[in-house]
């Protein structure tokens, strides 16, 4: 559905600043829970990286704005597309995660906060692999100024990273990263129904 919905998107300098405004936002609301997952003294040097891309790609991707030619000062819902939804999808995929970790392998605390940090992030970056090279693909066939090649090359590579802290985490992660994929799927396809609904208006 995102195939059909992108190119209506683009072809569109409001619609266009606002989808990057909405990926902005999310980008910015991904890297401020793994910031908020930290622990200040065992805190990796994986995971301030991966604080810091995040919020590059938050900036980089409101700086692709100005390709546009419209301005979107914040990031408040009138900016946005499918604000709701858009705000609710990170912040529900973590309440969902840390229901399953809390019911399935009783975490709590720390080890909570760090569990689901994982699960939520792997989760989001398997989805960031797909969403941006469709996306990039769209721009390409557009004509667009706006490219977003270098979110997708520190993507991959977060994506791997990701793999790499779940094989310490757990002889099980497959079984509990499967979980949190399913979580998202079925957010991310009412964010994208939403999306739907507000480009048909």
């Amino acid at each position: 559905m995102l195939n059909k919905i992108l190119p209506t998107i683009i072809a569109d300098n409001e619609l266009h600043s606002r989808w990057l405004n909405t990926l902005s936002l999310m980008e910015n609301t991904g890297a401020r829970k793994i910031s908020a997952s930290e622990d200040p003294l065992t805190v990796t040097y994986i995971i301030l990286k991966h604080a810091a891309e995040e919020h590059r790609h938050a900036f980089y991707l409101k700086k692709q704005l100005e390709k546009t030619g419209v301005t979107l000062p914040t990031y408040a819902a009138e900016y946005l597309l499918a604000p709701g939804s858009s705000k609710y999808y990170l912040n529900q995929l973590d309440v969902d995660v840390c229901r399953y970790l809390k019911t399935e392998l009783n975490l709590k605390g720390a080890e909570l906060r760090f569990a689901a940090y994982l699960l939520v992030t792997y989760a989001i970056e398997v989805r960031a692999d797909e969403l941006y090279p469709i996306y990039q693909d769209a721009l390409d066939e557009a004509g667009s100024k706006v490219n977003v090649k270098s979110i997708i090359l520190e993507e991959e590579g977060h994506l791997e990273e990701m793999i790499n802290q779940l094989q310490h985490f757990s002889p099980q992660w497959e079984l509990h990263a499967q979980k949190a994929v399913e979580f998202e799927t079925k957010l991310f396809n009412q964010w994208v129904e939403q999306l739907g609904r507000e480009i048909d208006r």
